[in-house]
Parts: structure tokens; C-alpha cells; sequence
């Protein structure tokens, strides 16, 4: 038999397909691929294979053994297939080319994937809508779409994704890990699409114009912001909130909206354990505990925690006036003077000394 493997003789042929082999036992593995037949069933949960070898990879599934280690990290691996396309990832080795564009690959099944980016090949196919996949793994997500499942679930507030990956970058809003550095001014960020827009703020690049209303001519960092900006021009809100009616343009402002009503607050500090309706509040308090103040002034220099106070600050240099009263006209450069100076036009005094019950505007009168 090992004579056959140097001189390529095959003497055993199919008779259904015509291909040969140099060796009966080989010939007998292929007619079950033509039979159908699957002698070995695994005691575990009945699942049947062509051959003992594959029942023996597949009841590792079952008992956990991984026999093969790999010498530099020591990951353990079930076959040792999965170990050679391991080692790839410390050697950096990429045998497989593409033969249109020469791009390398580590994995036989990632030039096989790619390669369908030059022909257009797409064969996974969904039953329902009859859409069609480069990728099986694009198929199932997409499957999702008409199932609703959302098999990855958040162990710290139950909710459920459809991804993997996304309930990865999920998990950091409760751990709070930012694993994406800026090399510019240090400040991290949870995800690395969050740190490509950050670095425009350093570059001044600002991309996303909103070339429709050239009066305005604003620009962005981002084109969901821009997307956003845009629904002010229109007035379009489709958004509705079923207990108070109030509207919205985007439905996470909603989403946000909605807390104050059931005064949910999932999101909470792990220093001392407060919780926040909104991420956004969480991020400004995590700031009282570690000091950051990301926003400069940048005529004075002088530093915030919040971008909502470098802006009123902002005001004191330029005596910009933004908030404006409707029945006196007396304008002021914070919403919450104007709120102040509202009361002195419909007598409001929701301040009450406890002492006395007298009443006042201001909670430092």
C-alpha cells in the first residue's frame, strides 16, 4: 500500500463516481458519501458519522479534551488541526494567496471566503426571503432578523443580543473597560470605531457636511450626527412617547425619555455603587471619582467634566446670550438663570423651609 502512495497507482475505483483511490478502506469511506450510511453513533446524543474518526473528534465535544497544546501560550485545542491554524497567530505565517489581488491569508477558509468578494459568489441562500450570502455566518445573523432570536445574553441585566460581538462591547458598559487608547492625549474608549471618530478631534478632519441646507453648513465628525442634525431643519419627530405624548427624532432619546416615567436605572457605578438612568451620566460621574476633566477651555485653559459646562463656560468669554425670555425678553447666557428668572413673572416658589413654610424662587435665598 505505501508503494501506491509514491507511484500515484489507484486500483480502486468508484462505480458510482469513478474516482479512485489507492487503497480499498478509502474506497469504502467514499461509498457512504453515495449510501448514506453512518455506522458509528455517538452514545452521548446519538448523533451518527461516516467514520470512527470523526465520532472520536466529536465526543471531545462531550467530555472536553483538548489534547493539543500549543508551546507558546498554552491554549489547548480539541484537534490538531485547530493547533497548526493556531500557530499562525504567533508566527504571523500566511501560506494561502489570493491569485487576483496576491492578499495572504493564514486560513484555507478565509482565501476561500474572500475569493467570493472577486466573483460575487454568494450560496447561502435564506428560505424565507430568498436573500443570498457570501457567508454562512452572515446567514444566521440575517435568519435572526425573522426569528427575533437573540441567543448571547448579558448575565449582569439580562439583556439579550443577537451577536456575540456585540454583547462583547455590552459588557464594558457594566465593567467599565476601555481597551482602545488614543496615542494623541491618552483618553480610551470602549470601542475602536468610538476611538477613529475621537482622533478627528484631533486631526480637525470634520468629513460630513450637510451640503442640503447651505445655510446652515455645519460640519460633523460623524455621519449619524450629521443624520441627526438633519431632522432639526425638517421638524421630524417618529418618536412618540404612550404615556405623555411627548415626541422624539430618535428613538434612543425615547428610550432615554421613558426611564423618567419607570425610573429604571440600569446603568450604575462600580466605585460606589450609584445608578444612572443614562450612560452618558454614568460616563460624567465616573469622572468625580477618577478627577478627568477631557474638556479645556481653550481661552482660559481651564478644565471640565462635562462638555455641557465648557460650553456655559464658554459664555463668560464670549457674552454669548442664547436663552431667551418670552414675556420680558431679558436674555441670559444659562437655561437654568432663565428658569430662575421665570418664577419672578408667575410667582413660583417651589423652595420650602421646613422651619417656617415660607416659601422662595431660589434654593439659596
Amino acid at each position: 500500500m505505501h508503494k501506491r502512495t509514491r507511484t500515484g497507482d489507484k486500483p480502486f475505483g468508484c462505480k458510482e463516481c469513478g474516482k479512485r483511490f489507492s487503497q480499498n478502506y478509502s474506497l469504502t469511506l467514499h461509498m457512504r458519501t453515495h449510501t448514506g450510511e453512518k455506522p458509528f453513533c455517538c452514545k452521548e446524543c446519538g448523533k451518527i458519522f461516516y467514520q470512527n474518526y470523526s465520532m472520536t473528534m466529536h465526543m471531545r465535544t462531550h467530555t472536553g479534551e483538548k489534547p493539543f497544546c500549543c508551546k507558546e501560550c498554552g491554549k489547548r485545542f480539541s484537534k490538531n488541526f485547530y493547533l497548526i491554524n493556531h500557530m499562525r497567530t504567533h508566527t504571523g505565517e500566511k501560506p494561502y494567496h489570493c491569485q487576483e489581488c496576491g492578499r495572504p491569508f493564514s486560513l484555507l477558509s478565509d482565501l476561500t471566503k474572500h475569493k467570493r468578494t472577486h466573483t460575487g459568489e454568494k450560496p447561502y441562500c435564506c428560505h424565507v426571503c430568498e436573500k443570498r450570502f457570501a457567508r454562512s455566518t452572515t446567514l444566521t445573523r440575517h435568519m435572526q432578523t425573522h426569528t427575533g432570536e437573540k441567543p448571547f445574553c448579558c448575565h449582569e441585566c439580562g439583556k439579550r443580543f443577537t451577536r456575540s460581538t456585540t454583547l462583547t462591547i455590552h459588557m464594558r458598559t457594566h465593567t467599565g473597560e476601555k481597551p482602545f487608547c488614543c496615542h494623541e492625549c491618552g483618553k480610551r474608549f470602549t470601542r475602536s470605531t468610538t476611538l477613529t471618530k475621537h482622533m478627528r478631534t484631533h486631526t480637525e478632519e470634520n468629513p460630513f457636511g450637510d451640503q442640503e441646507n447651505p445655510l446652515c453648513g455645519k460640519t460633523f465628525f460623524r455621519s449619524g450626527s450629521l443624520t441627526c442634525h438633519k431632522k432639526t431643519h425638517i421638524g421630524i419627530k417618529r418618536f412618540s412617547c404612550q404615556i405623555c405624548e411627548k415626541k422624539f427624532s430618535h428613538l434612543c432619546n425615547l428610550t432615554s425619555h421613558i426611564r423618567t416615567h419607570t425610573g429604571e436605572k440600569p446603568f450604575w457605578c462600580l466605585e460606589c455603587g450609584k445608578r444612572f438612568s443614562q450612560h452618558t451620566s454614568l460616563a460624567s460621574h465616573k469622572r468625580t471619582h477618577s478627577g478627568e476633566k477631557p474638556f479645556c477651555c481653550p481661552v482660559c485653559g481651564k478644565r471640565f467634566t462635562r462638555s455641557t459646562s465648557l460650553t456655559s463656560h464658554i459664555r463668560t468669554h464670549t457674552g454669548e446670550k442664547t436663552f431667551c425670555c418670552q414675556e420680558c425678553g431679558k436674555r441670559f447666557s444659562q437655561s437654568s438663570s432663565l428658569t430662575i428668572h421665570k418664577r419672578t413673572h408667575t410667582g413660583e416658589k417651589p423652595f420650602c423651609c421646613q422651619e417656617c413654610g415660607k416659601r422662595f424662587s431660589q434654593l439659596g435665598a
